[in-house]
């Protein structure tokens, strides 16, 4: 009787419940992007690493021309969403990943805050003329789904069209 309880508890934990996972009914490609302006112009920067140091020191990933900005600015880590274990999203935090905070903070949206979970088009303020606005772009195709650039287009000429209204008439 104890080797049947067991199997039972095994059957129960490997619940054949698929709908949570999206992976099974479509692709989800996401791209977060960053878009930086500073001093020197505007760079963009795909983010794909784990871990990110935004200042002005050398060092940093992303480097931020400006007087304004700390050598250590902000830190950006890639967290996992809860919902999907193949999805994630980024946090910013003020300051580097020791926890020492910069000399300025950072404003975000409008609001300064020690740490936000940054969302499609949130606007993040480093000092005077320095700013990044992130990006989430999501691409969703259904499996099985052919691209729509494989289609084949024929154009066709207005002239076409008006000889075979003449041959109607």
């Amino acid at each position: 009787m104890v080797g049947y309880d067991t199997k039972q508890i095994l059957i129960d934990k490997s619940s054949t419940d698929f709908s949570n996972d999206l992976s099974m009914a479509a692709e989800i490609n996401e791209n977060h992007l960053l878009i930086i302006e500073d001093d020197q112009g505007r760079k963009e920067f795909s983010l794909e690493q784990p871990v990110y140091s935004i200042g002005r020191d050398r060092e940093c990933n992303i480097r931020l021309m400006s007087q304004f900005v700390s050598r250590r600015h902000a830190t950006l880590v890639r967290l996992p969403r809860e919902h999907n274990s193949h999805s994630y999203y980024y946090r910013i935090v003020d300051g580097d990943a020791k926890g020492k905070p910069s000399s300025n903070g950072l404003m975000i949206n409008g609001r300064k805050m020690p740490a936000h979970d940054l969302k499609n088009e949130d606007e993040i303020v480093f000092g005077p003329q320095v700013r990044a606005i992130y990006y989430l772009l999501r691409n969703t195709q259904r499996l099985g789904q052919t691209d729509s650039s494989e289609y084949d287009i024929t154009l066709i000429n207005p002239g076409m069209t008006e000889d075979l209204e003449d041959l109607g008439d």
